[in-house]
């Protein structure tokens, strides 16, 4: 019976036939603004909707420390279902030939069920209110872009989900480590015959703020002192009609920062997995009298919404390098990921380093590619020797170029003194998704 029913489904595929079209997941950087094309203000609205049935379970169990006794609390069991769903609103406005204002808002998300904005930025491919021969020509191969906004550190954050806006992502989930931030900042890109080259300035921190207060005292936080810079440079180019190949290399540098770093923990929106990781039992009291308690706050989607993710978190100096390489073969793709994270948390305390190397690898079927398989290996490290790996793998269809159905298995494992050996999660899970 189930057979039969995915026999019209077949049918409707088999006739779907068209132009191929290049998917989002291999759109990098938007492309730069045509100003002939400007005639007057025009305003875009557009959206991004997420639905996922999620199947996972938990392996093994957390540890914790017992009054003085290493004891097992186990995992939090989850069911199967759909998730809550996700929604994402895109405002752009032509504002001048050139100019475009950007402003995106999270209308439902996992850990804010209520509407905030994300980010907002004014991108700049012309200067049209300056009259220079020589400014327009530096132009056609410039882009300024500056605001409140997701930073352009590395390739990674231009092929992850965000929140509603899934369609990028050829699996369910972003990487183990996330390089991903919204921050003040500015930056300057060229780009000219394939070669790349961009210099940013940001805060650094996704919550800015002129004040805070710590060890009973009120700190100033001057912004200007605590700047970070990053860059990314390389090449990207299709060098004929079967093999596109671009590869970058994209450093950032935070000397310091008494606010907290984002760069690792700025994802609001929450990760993709829900529930997974939650302690059944927590600790309450003080030794020697300590007991465990059931948690029931853990059933909370709000308050776990980073499990799944590791990495430095919240940092106070940050030096960290990310390399990419994008590759396209006729039907083959392969996009791969090396970076490494090294600093402090707070001011004068133990350095940390932490590695990750991630490669997928997918291959397009149909006239028009719209299907594809897929497998993903992502593991991180870090100078403890600890370790997080994930293995997944997908199959997934566009319907459209703004329709997207994909399906994954995934297990990821830990090796970490905090979780029994080999503990993780496994399952299945499917995911649609609509942008336009």
């Amino acid at each position: 019976m189930k057979k039969l029913f995915f026999l019209p489904l077949l049918a409707i595929t088999m006739a779907v036939s068209g132009q191929q079209y290049e998917l989002p997941g291999q759109q990098f950087e938007q492309s730069k603004l045509n100003s002939d094309n400007f005639t007057k203000l025009k305003v875009n609205i557009g959206a991004d909707f997420a639905l996922q049935y999620q199947s996972l379970e938990n392996v093994g169990s957390p540890i914790v420390s017992l009054n003085g006794v290493p004891t097992q609390t186990g995992f939090m069991p989850i069911g199967s279902g759909v998730n809550l769903p996700a929604a994402n609103m895109t405002i752009n406005a032509d504002i001048a030939p050139g100019m475009q204002v950007v402003l995106t808002t999270y209308l439902a998300s996992r850990h804010h069920n209520d509407t905030w904005v994300k980010d907002g930025y004014l991108l700049i491919d012309n200067l049209p209110f300056i009259k220079s021969d020589l400014l327009s020509e530096i132009m056609k191969y410039v882009t300024i872009k500056a605001g409140d906004m997701e930073i352009n550190y590395g390739d990674a954050h231009l092929r992850r989900s965000d929140n509603g806006n899934v369609i990028r992502n050829a699996f369910t989930e972003n990487y183990i480590m996330e390089a991903f931030m919204t921050a003040p900042a500015a930056e300057v890109m060229f780009r000219n015959n394939g070669w790349i080259g961009m210099l940013g300035v940001t805060g650094g921190s996704m919550d800015p703020s002129l004040v805070g207060f710590k060890n009973n005292a009120f700190v100033p936080y001057n912004m200007g002192q605590h700047l970070a810079v990053y860059g990314k440079f390389g090449f990207d180019k299709q060098l004929n009609k079967d093999f596109r190949l671009r590869f970058t290399v994209s450093p950032y540098l935070a000397a310091k920062n008494p606010q907290g770093g984002s760069l690792y923990n700025s994802d609001r929106a929450g990760a993709r997995y829900y529930s997974i990781l939650v302690p059944a039992q927590i600790v309450t009291g003080t030794a020697p009298n300590q007991v465990l308690a059931m948690n029931s706050t853990g059933t909370d989607i709000t308050t776990n919404q980073s499990l799944g993710h590791w990495g430095p978190g919240s940092t106070y100096q940050d030096n960290s390098l990310m390399l990419n390489l994008f590759a396209k073969y006729k039907r083959a793709e392969l996009f791969s990921t090396f970076e490494t994270a090294h600093g402090t948390n707070v001011m004068n305390g133990p350095t940390f380093t932490y590695n990750q190397f991630a490669v997928e690898g997918l291959y397009h079927l149909g006239d028009r590619e719209q299907y594809y398989l897929g497998a993903r290996y992502d593991e991180v490290t870090n100078q403890l020797s600890q370790s997080v790996n994930r293995i997944q793998v997908a199959a997934g269809w566009y319907l459209t170029k703004n329709i997207v159905l994909k399906a994954e298995y995934v297990n990821q494992k830990y090796n970490v003194p905090t979780y029994t050996a080999n503990a993780g999660f496994k399952g299945v899970m499917v995911e649609s998704g609509i942008s336009f």
